[in-house]
């Protein structure tokens, strides 16, 4: 993962003279004065960890895996948001930990919080990196250290039980090795974010992860059938059934918690027969309120396919629904549909069926044409024109491509950044409408694209990107955007982030969404099973 960028910096490329030419003369964006900083160039503060705290830990965990060297602190300082970038570029490590623990086992990271509550050492669970909401950085105000603890030792497949079709994962398998492993037993997990190649399962279920393929297979959080969780109080070991009336199910107390309350180390996930069939195709619109009217249809009446996903009129014109080919579509007009279908080839229940959903073709059997068809005739009859399977296959060859495309508008100069947001079909628009009244009144002109990322019997994700023209000071640009759009968002009625999470950024308004009693919920959940308050301190929870 590069370091001050998103992936694999052999995939990222310089954008072409003609989206330069367009990005100076629709947004007055201009090549940055200065030039990023090299890894060995970035400023990090002394370590502030007593050597007998770092004794301690290196007895703990083998003194192989206690890093305190600049590459290892540079490379666990901040996520992938815009800012997060923005002040690595910049050469500012000051947020960087003082050391990075590498865990083997549960007994392990129980060690680690030990000793950890007890030298008042904030401890910041480590996947993939791959926030965006502020979710690594903690407040290090009142504590002796902050230690980045990478889970990354903990990859295993531990074990499969096919009758149940369950799967027991450790916290730091990335996605695709996750994939890989299962597809040996012929299952998949069907979760595919655009996070997919460098995301963990772990930070999967700490942040309610939603993928490309939720139609199909549904959130993360539905996945999500057991876990065994390291607090500094101890285990808990959640999830005895599928579904139980004893009680309030604890597991959801944990996913989505961002390692405010504990460290996942070990999941049992709902698995699917992998597909031996896969299909993707487009659908364009005359306008994004009738795409979403068909896709309200098929989320509420069925079928469902597996992916399922609309742009508005600017994003198809820019074509960043087709981001590997950035401006193939730029000539046509109307709105954008994603549509994807798979079949395992095997006979068995429909999919997810989610929230009032009419079930999709994962797991039906008998090949994809027939759905295909059914699918056909809703959005034929909501006015959509097929456009055949180029669309969607050239969406399927980059759906992992948009952060590589963002890391070329920022070295191009360019503020670029994403937002998400979730609501009722009734509120939907309101809420899209609020959003990018929001952005243009804090960014002037900027150019603002949407899509409807993730569908429901009820209600539906919209996924906002915005690319505006770089200011002075372009991180308190954005912070003051964001500020307002969540503002926004909160008075609009939708949900601060339906998949990002909430992290550093998002606190204030999810206090806004759950009002004063929910937050003291929180707290009181926060203080049973993380009293000297070191788990991610700063994150979730606004302070008091």
């Amino acid at each position: 993962m590069l370091w001050s960028g998103w992936g694999d910096p052999a995939k990222a490329s310089e954008l072409p003279e003609p989206i330069r030419a367009l990005l100076r003369d629709l947004l007055g964006v201009r090549a940055p004065e200065t030039r990023a900083v090299g890894i060995e160039e970035v400023r990090l503060p002394a370590v502030t960890l007593p050597p007998p705290v770092l004794g301690e830990l290196r007895a703990a965990v083998g003194a192989d895996h206690v890093r305190c060297d600049d590459d290892a602190r540079v490379r666990h300082t901040r996520g992938k948001s815009t800012p997060d970038l923005m002040r690595m570029r910049a050469g500012d490590g000051s947020e960087a930990p003082d050391a990075v623990v590498l865990p083997g086992s549960h007994a392990d990271v129980l060690e680690v919080l030990r000793i950890c509550a007890a030298h008042r050492v904030a401890v910041v669970p480590f996947g993939g990196g791959t926030s965006v909401v502020g979710g690594l950085t903690a407040d290090r105000r009142g504590f002796a250290g902050v230690v980045a603890l990478d889970l990354g030792r903990l990859d295993r497949l531990v074990s499969v039980d096919a009758e149940s079709m369950t799967a027991e994962m450790e916290p730091g398998l990335r996605a695709p090795r996750a994939e890989r492993l299962l597809a040996r037993h012929g299952f998949t997990l069907g979760h595919f974010p655009q996070s997919f190649e460098y995301a963990t399962l772990g930070g999967f279920a700490a942040a309610r992860s939603s993928g490309q393929a939720s139609a199909g297979y549904g959130r993360f959080d539905d996945m999500v059938v057991g876990m065994t969780v390291a607090t500094p109080r101890g285990t808990l070991d959640l999830g005895r059934a599928p579904k139980s009336a004893a009680g309030p199910d604890l597991r959801q107390v944990i996913l989505g918690s961002e390692g405010a309350f504990g460290v996942i180390t070990s999941l049992r996930l709902r698995v699917r027969r992998a597909p031996a069939e896969r299909a993707y195709e487009g659908w364009r619109f005359e306008s994004f309120q009738a795409g979403s009217a068909a896709l309200r249809r098929l989320a509420q009446e069925g079928p469902l396919p597996t992916v399922l996903r609309l742009s508005d009129e600017t994003e198809t014109m820019v074509g960043l629904a087709r981001p590997g080919e950035i401006g193939a579509l730029a000539s046509g007009a109307g709105c954008l549909a994603i549509v994807g279908y798979e079949d395992t080839g095997e006979s068995g229940p429909a999919g997810a069926g989610e929230d009032g959903a009419g079930g999709t073709t994962t797991g039906t059997g008998g090949g994809i044409a027939s759905l295909r068809e059914r699918v056909a005739a809703v959005l034929s009859g909501a006015g959509g024109v097929c456009l055949g399977p180029e669309p969607g296959e050239s969406w399927a060859r980059g759906r992992y491509s948009a952060p590589y495309l963002r890391d070329s508008l920022l070295a191009a100069g360019a503020t670029v950044e994403t937002l998400e947001t979730a609501g009722f079909w009734s509120g939907l628009p309101r809420l899209y409408d609020a959003v990018r009244l929001s952005l243009h009144a804090s960014l002037g002109s900027p150019l603002v694209m949407c899509h409807v990322s993730h569908v429901y019997g009820t209600g539906a994700s919209l996924y906002f990107t915005v690319v505006t023209a770089r200011s002075g000071d372009p991180v308190a640009q954005w912070e003051t955007a964001k500020r307002a759009v969540s503002d926004a968002i909160v008075a609009a009625g939708g949900t601060i982030s339906h998949h990002h999470g909430v992290g550093r950024d998002h606190r204030e308004a999810y206090a806004a969404e759950i009002g004063e009693l929910g937050v003291e919920i929180l707290r009181g959940i926060k203080g049973r099973l993380d009293p000297e308050g070191i788990l991610n301190p700063g994150v979730l929870i606004p302070p008091l």
